[in-house]
């Protein structure tokens, strides 16, 4: 998969509002840079828009608090301004190392240089960024959204092989801008492209919320008289999508084949009970990782260029075995 990044290419939500600019105020609830001898580690989150997120903001502070990294935590609440204050904020107390997962890919080159600067280094998180400085972050740890939506793609194509007459997919992306919507769109594509039969006949974004799908999906109903199947850029939409097909008196899962990607407890118990049909896994917990990776980025010691996270799938009696065992 590819993105432009500056070097080699290679998370989370309810803390305090960021409204600061890097001379102002620092987020409520974030004080100086640890004196006890811990390393401090300033985490921007993106918010809290998903299960998902959720998911990985508590794997994220666990982590910390288990490794003994002195968390300064801040919620951009899904706003880049936010994030780039928050980040300006972390550089002005002095941590030790500054890890976000970016609300969007572009704009980040003035403030991660500005890290730079300071010699404290960065760490991006399940989303990349597109910048043309060299240097300015040190590690990319998260999954690989292109094979994601391929995976989502090809089983989608092989559902449907021997169609003789076209399937009418809807697809409902993530935020607009941001890297999993981006690459998951790029992958599906590509996953489908295999069988002409499959054309995708509306795609709009559903900011990879809840609401935002059945929204989406309600638009959709009332103007495409056939849908067959709908991707899910993740869960959460989804499962809004979910309830808009049945308020419209179909059956998910069966009249509507429903495909999604991020495999939280709930999309899970939704595939378990056959309302939707596939689910592609997105890990959240990076936590664990983050933490080793930090330490090491602040002791000097190298680290790999992207560290990618394992992903499974799943079927529905895939999800019912694997639902009593899931962290998520």
């Amino acid at each position: 998969m590819k993105k432009v990044f500056a070097a080699a290419i290679s998370i989370v939500a309810v803390a305090a509002a960021v409204t600061a600019c890097g001379s102002g105020k620092a987020p409520e609830g974030q004080g100086a840079a640890s004196s006890d001898g811990a390393i401090t580690l300033g985490f921007a989150q993106v918010g809290a828009e998903s299960g998902w997120r959720t998911a990985n903001t508590q794997s994220i502070k666990s982590a910390a608090e288990a490794a003994g990294v002195d968390l300064k935590f801040a919620d951009a609440n899904g706003e880049q301004e936010k994030q780039i204050s928050a980040i300006r904020s972390f550089i002005q107390q002095g941590v030790d190392v500054i890890a976000f997962s970016p609300v969007v890919r572009t704009g980040w080159d003035a403030v991660l240089l500005e890290a730079k600067n300071a010699n404290i280094p960065v760490i991006l998180t399940d989303r990349a960024v597109d910048t043309q400085e060299k240097d300015v972050f040190k590690t990319f740890i998260g999954a690989d959204f292109v094979d994601e939506g391929r995976r989502a793609g090809t089983w989608v194509a092989e559902q449907y092989a021997t169609a003789t007459g076209p399937v009418n997919i809807v697809q409902l992306e993530g935020t607009t801008g941001a890297d999993p919507a981006i690459d998951r769109n790029t992958g599906f594509a590509e996953g489908i492209a295999s069988n002409p039969n499959l054309k995708i006949v509306a795609s709009q974004t559903g900011d990879f919320t809840r609401s935002g799908g059945k929204q989406v999906m309600e638009a959709f109903l009332k103007s495409n008289p056939k849908i067959d199947v709908v991707f899910a850029q993740n869960d959460d939409m989804g499962l809004g999508a979910m309830e808009a097909i049945e308020a419209a008196g179909k059956v998910p899962g069966r009249d509507i084949k429903i495909v999604a990607v991020d495999a939280t407890h709930d999309g899970m118990q939704a595939l378990a009970d056959g309302k939707f049909n596939y689910i592609v896994e997105c890990n959240p917990l990076l936590g664990p990782q983050l933490m080793d990776l930090a330490k090491k980025v602040a002791a000097g010691e190298a680290v790999p260029a992207r560290v990618v996270t394992p992903d499974e799938a799943f079927d529905q009696e895939q999800a019912k075995a694997a639902l009593p065992q899931r962290q998520y």
